[in-house]
């Protein structure tokens, strides 16, 4: 039975999203249920400097650094960003008042979607686009019948592939925002 790219690549990185959500929401109400939720104040000094550390990949595929192998970097680049991100979304918990650290929170989770995007979407549906279409050469398809049964995953495709234009200035707008927020609690902290 043929499955879609819809239901291989799109289910897959939603419910990795999920992961994220729910770990975060389990952690918070484990935070709650310790009686220690003043942990959780704390947890976007860690949270950042796991985000900062997993910049390495990144680095290194503009040459700014020179050792590590990329693909290991790139694992590690996934692991920390997504150990990080947890522990600012349990940091972020839910204070309404605190607009400048929402931001930060949406430009930080408008950013794992679009690395997800390429992580889950981009380098797997290629693969896989080009196997189906290998598959349906082989079976003597014309190539307006090939067309035609690989054109909803076609279309998906090229609408993923747009990923790179929205991960570095999300990423950009997250460490901006971010800053501002650390600079402003730095300010108002009440060092007293």
């Amino acid at each position: 039975m043929r499955t879609s790219l819809l239901s291989r690549e799109v289910i897959p990185f939603y419910l990795s999203l999920a992961a994220l959500g729910g770990a975060a929401l389990a952690l918070d109400a484990a935070l709650h249920l310790a009686n220690a939720v003043w942990i959780g104040r704390y947890l976007g000094i860690p949270g950042v400097l796991l985000i900062l550390a997993s910049s390495g990949y990144s680095m290194r595929k503009r040459k700014l650094i020179k050792s590590g192998k990329p693909a290991n970097l790139l694992r590690w680049h996934e692991r920390l960003a997504w150990a990080g991100s947890l522990l600012v979304l349990v940091h972020a918990g839910i204070h309404f008042n605190a607009i400048l650290a929402w931001l930060a929170a949406w430009a930080m989770l408008i950013n794992i979607a679009s690395g997800l995007t390429g992580k889950y979407l981009l380098g797997r549906s290629r693969k896989r686009l080009e196997a189906t279409r290998t598959r349906l050469r082989a079976q003597g398809l014309s190539a307006e019948a090939l067309e035609e049964q690989t054109y909803w995953d076609s279309l998906t495709f090229d609408v993923v592939k747009a990923w790179r234009v929205v991960h570095l200035p999300i990423t950009l707008a997250f460490g901006v925002l971010a800053l501002a927020h650390i600079i402003a609690i730095c300010l108002f902290w009440g060092w007293r």
